[in-house]
């Protein structure tokens, strides 16, 4: 077992996910983006950036029994228009989720698991000390049972207990929905599009649940997607009263309702898996929560996270224990990236359609404002006709003799040599030579770079001289050709006279 870092000392033996052997110096942060009993939002689609690991956007609780959730220490009452005839109940304590606080650890307890994990005399000799290891090895995978003695019970090694290895504290934001706003979730094991399709038949089937009262509507807050096929549906109950006032079911009321045993069986049959009052902490509450550590989670591993919290203001630490806790948050972190993934391409469809909408307004816009400048000259031409046959006949008054002689003077400095019109001539004229210049030079256009036209000359002088030794070649070739032929011409003579 050297590998798993154990340790025959209990005392000795640190309580963090870093790993088998690490020294616990801060609790392993996993961040969480909204509460998991509560309709909490935060500032931070994942809270702070500064968090390791995960963030999560969860509305329900951990398991069956998270009904308690944020609702514990509430209380319900009924409202006065007789809709469910409620008694006030009694504060219940409990603690974060819907988890019941546990009692202290009886010391009988205490000391059987550190006999367990230190001194086991079952077998009194040396086999005691492998079993040792072996409960220490149990005790921090946090499963089976611990022999230590064959007169006392073995000791049952959970997750809750202190030296699980398999622990952590992540952040979940403190819930912000009020008592009075009425949300309650529920769970149901269907898919989302199924519940979309049947959501009216669900809140008549809703209604009926909660009596069929005449002056009780149910609405439907929300729906949202969850992990495993599950779809998470917020209601909300209005009653209203016969002078016409209307009022929400508070969550506690309406949550203390569904928890009755003959209601529980009804909501079961519309597929409801739990319920979870969407309702925020008390100060009190809070506190509470906050001083006493949840069970198996070490006091100073959890005075750590609550010196780390990035945010004590909107967020709360909250444990998770083993690794079902860790894969239920993981696959809401896939759940909730693909929400995110999905409203990014809506958003960037929208954006393109509003751009292509953009540039089709911006070509109106120009076709109308040349159509507004048509229109004005058209517009003035006809003043100017109409004025001329309004004014015809008529002297010419002093007003009228004012404008024509600012028109004449207009007119005599655009005509001046050194003004605008001997301007735009110079211009048009220094414009056609530069076009008779560009036509008359257009075979020089390019112009090749000093280096380049350098190393242009090197390549072709190494071109003409390869050239100038392969004719050489070839010529010394051709004359070695010549005396080869020369040579069997000779030879082919001396033959023929050799046999005449």
């Amino acid at each position: 077992f050297g590998g798993l870092g154990l340790n025959t000392n209990p005392a000795a033996v640190n309580f963090n996910m870093g790993g088998f052997g690490a020294p616990a110096t801060t609790a392993t942060v996993f961040n969480f983006g909204n509460s998991l009993g509560g309709a909490g939002t935060c500032g931070g689609l994942f809270g702070n950036t500064q968090n390791k690991g995960f963030g999560f956007s969860s509305g329900l609780g951990t398991g069956p029994g998270a009904g308690a959730g944020f609702s514990s220490g509430l209380g319900g009452t009924s409202l006065g228009f007789g809709g469910f005839n409620l008694q006030p109940t009694q504060p219940q304590q409990g603690g974060l989720f819907g988890q019941q606080s546990q009692a202290p650890a009886q010391p009988n307890q205490l000391i059987n698991t550190a006999s367990a994990l230190s001194a086991p005399t079952l077998l009194n000799d040396e086999r005691d000390a492998i079993l040792a290891k072996w409960n220490q090895l149990q005790a921090f995978w946090g499963t089976g049972k611990g022999y230590f003695n064959n007169s006392i019970p073995p000791v049952d090694f959970t997750q809750e207990n202190p030296f699980c290895r398999f622990k952590a504290v992540g952040y979940s934001c403190i819930p912000r929905s009020k008592d009075e706003d009425g949300l309650v979730a529920l769970a149901l094991s269907k898919k989302e599009a199924d519940v979309r399709n049947q959501q009216q038949q669900l809140v008549e089937s809703l209604h009926k649940v909660l009596g069929s009262n005449a002056t009780l509507t149910v609405n439907v807050e929300g729906v949202k997607a969850l992990p495993d096929d599950q779809t998470e549906v917020i209601i909300y109950a209005v009653e209203r009263s016969p002078s016409g006032m209307s009022k929400r079911v508070p969550a506690s009321t309406l949550f203390n309702y569904m928890e009755q045993a003959n209601v529980k069986v009804q909501l079961q049959q519309l597929a409801v898996v739990m319920a979870v009052p969407r309702t925020a902490l008390s100060p009190a509450q809070l506190k509470q929560l906050l001083q006493n550590p949840a069970a198996g989670v070490d006091p100073i591993i959890w005075e750590q996270a609550k010196v780390d919290n990035p945010d004590p203001e909107k967020l709360i630490p909250v444990p998770m224990v083993g690794f079902k806790e860790l894969l239920r948050r993981l696959k809401i972190q896939e759940q909730m990236t693909k929400q995110h993934q999905t409203r990014v391409d809506i958003i960037s469809n929208d954006i393109r359609e509003l751009q292509k909408n953009q540039g089709t307004t911006v070509a109106k816009i120009a076709q109308y404002k040349r159509k507004l400048m048509d229109l004005s000259h058209r517009v003035l031409q006809v003043l100017i006709r109409q004025e001329i046959q309004r004014k015809s006949g008529y002297a010419i008054q002093m007003d009228e003799e004012h404008l024509r002689v600012q028109l004449d003077t207009i007119q005599s400095e655009l005509n001046a040599p050194t003004q605008f019109k001997g301007r735009l001539n110079e211009l048009m004229s220094q414009i056609r030579m530069q076009n008779h210049y560009g036509t008359v030079r257009s075979e020089e256009r390019y112009i090749v770079d000093t280096d380049l036209l350098r190393e242009i000359k090197q390549h072709l002088k190494q071109q003409q001289e390869g050239l100038s030794h392969l004719i050489t070649v070839i010529k010394d070739d051709m004359e070695d050709i010549k005396v080869i032929e020369q040579g069997l011409h000779d030879s082919v003579h001396v033959r023929s006279g050799k046999l005449s």
